[in-house]
């Protein structure tokens, strides 16, 4: 299990276990906890969870695979990875493509850092009491949702992200993810029991897992599974790759996806279960998007009994799980530049982190924040996932992927592998692109 080899000069994980844990890290997020229980409900309950599950297994064993094996296969992000494949081709502006998963990278974690911002505010306010003592949650929430409301908070959540990233990779993001994760599934494991005892918790329970079976004749259905699947496992060309190229060569990469994707369906799972249930239990809006996290479960935790001690389980594991992917995301602008111009790392940690600064705090409005994100993971962020794709696949070549997935794997890939990579997974990223555009967003 322990690999303590420094892959090349590059700092590398130690463990398959930190690895995975890191990955998973980068995986669970804000998507699981408000997103994927609402998509569960609004489309067949138990009946959703066909399409998502066969997605999740579809683009686990093709897309987290291959974006892991390429990485480690070219020790690189994607900005060298993308030049080391297109030259196999004698091909020269691999480069100017690996910028497009970057810059998504970078442009999403400078949005997501405003959330984390809140996150942590919140947070804050649930260990004084204030978010409880609250009179009205949705004026809690208002205040630093505005015009430049949450600089200070925003800025504390940048310094702690990038204050773990600046350590490295083995000593930095590997070790709290062994704590982050853990801790994550542990708290939404203790608050999921909570919940089972409130009254009225069995309304939200029918509504997740009751299946209406005419959903799935609902083309809309498949395509927001698909979404979802593919945006919870976080494929993007860019942090998984990132994390792939700090991987030993001796490491499963088929097991350590299987282990990514199974964690990441438990934790949307888990999240599912604390949600939706408390909703019902208090006659909430199950319908109410990213406002869930911030008003909803307050309001919530305001009636509940105990309901303080239950509010700083909750965001102390909404931040962890946001903590870990903001590390992800920003890793892959990090080390472009380490592998570019040759910085050391606390210098490139520097320049992504005087970057975020000085965009975020021009997006901290909500408003403007929303359609930031949209326009990032709707045009940039499933391009890059697919020219990750591509890359793999068909640019490298099928003796390429295969040769790369085998490493450290001590069984033979069956025949399926080569054609669900080139032609389902790729195939599947374009529909996210196409249907991403054509309703708005899917993830």
């Amino acid at each position: 299990m322990k690999d303590k080899k420094i892959i090349g000069e590059r700092d590398g994980f130690q463990s398959r276990l930190g690895f995975i844990l890191a990955s998973v890290g980068s995986a669970v997020g804000m998507g699981n906890i408000w997103l994927f229980p609402y998509r569960v409900g609004q489309f067949g309950g138990a009946a959703f969870l066909i399409p998502y599950i066969l997605f999740v297994i579809v683009i686990g064993f093709t897309g987290v695979i291959g974006e892991i094996a390429l990485g480690r296969a070219m020790k690189a992000g994607p900005l060298a990875a993308f030049k080391k494949a297109m030259a196999k081709r004698g091909k020269p502006y691999g480069e100017w493509l690996g910028l497009i998963p970057t810059i998504g990278s970078l442009g999403i974690a400078i949005g997501y850092s405003v959330v984390i911002g809140w996150i942590l505010r919140f947070t804050f306010g649930a260990i004084s009491g204030s978010m409880i003592q609250a009179a009205d949650s949705s004026a809690y929430f208002e205040k630093i949702a505005g015009n430049f409301g949450s600089i200070g908070w925003h800025l504390a959540a940048l310094i702690l992200t990038f204050g773990i990233m600046r350590v490295g990779i083995s000593k930095g993001i590997e070790r709290i993810n062994k704590v982050l994760m853990p801790g994550f599934f542990i708290m939404f494991l203790l608050l999921s029991i909570r919940v089972i005892f409130l009254p009225g918790a069995s309304l939200g329970y029918a509504y997740l897992f009751q299946p209406e079976w005419e959903a799935l004749k609902n083309p809309q259905t498949w395509v927001y599974a698909l979404g979802q699947a593919f945006f919870s496992l976080s494929l993007a060309g860019s942090g998984t790759l990132v994390y792939g190229s700090y991987l030993s060569e001796k490491e499963d990469v088929v097991t350590s996806a299987t282990y990514i994707a199974v964690s990441d369906l438990i934790a949307a799972i888990l999240a599912a279960l604390v949600v939706i249930p408390s909703v019902f239990a208090f006659n909430m809006d199950p319908t109410a998007g990213p406002p869930l996290i911030f008003i909803t479960m307050p309001a919530i935790f305001k009636q509940m009994p105990a309901g303080n001690l239950f509010a700083i389980l909750f965001f102390i594991a909404v931040l962890f799980a946001g903590i870990s992917s903001l590390i992800n995301l920003f890793e892959a602008p990090i080390e472009a530049l380490q592998e570019k111009f040759h910085f050391s790392r606390a210098k490139a940690v520097g320049i992504v982190a005087s970057i975020a600064i000085a965009i975020g705090i021009f997006v901290e409005n909500g408003a403007i924040l929303e359609s930031w994100m949209d326009i990032v993971s709707i045009y940039v962020i499933p391009l890059g996932a697919l020219l990750a794709g591509i890359m793999f696949y068909w640019v490298c070549g099928p003796d390429f992927a295969r040769k790369q997935v085998q490493l450290g794997y001590n069984k033979t890939l069956g025949p399926w592998f080569e054609p669900m990579g080139r032609y389902v997974f790729v195939g599947l990223t374009i529909l996210v692109y196409i249907m991403g555009i054509f309703y708005g967003g899917i993830g």
